[in-house]
């Protein structure tokens, strides 16, 4: 299945406490879970293609991970 990317995150995984809100939130379902852990010993959420640029993780977020940037049209 082809995705149209129209958006993207920065992740600040060493923020990340792993609480999954994120993962939840996400309309396109482009969130996961990483299998590796973060300095602080938690799982981090990763992005695959399809990002939007809702910005519905960056509500979620109890810890601030995200920086949603939306593409624009030339």
């Amino acid at each position: 299945m082809s995705r149209t990317t129209r958006g993207t995150l920065v992740i600040a995984a060493d923020k990340c406490k792993g609480c999954e809100l994120c993962v939840a939130a996400c309309p396109p379902q482009v969130l996961a879970m990483s299998a590796e852990v973060n300095e602080l010993g938690y799982r981090f959420p990763v992005l695959h293609e399809g990002c939007t640029g809702c910005t519905a993780c960056q509500v979620v977020c109890p810890d601030y991970v995200f920086s949603v940037y939306r593409y624009t049209s030339p």
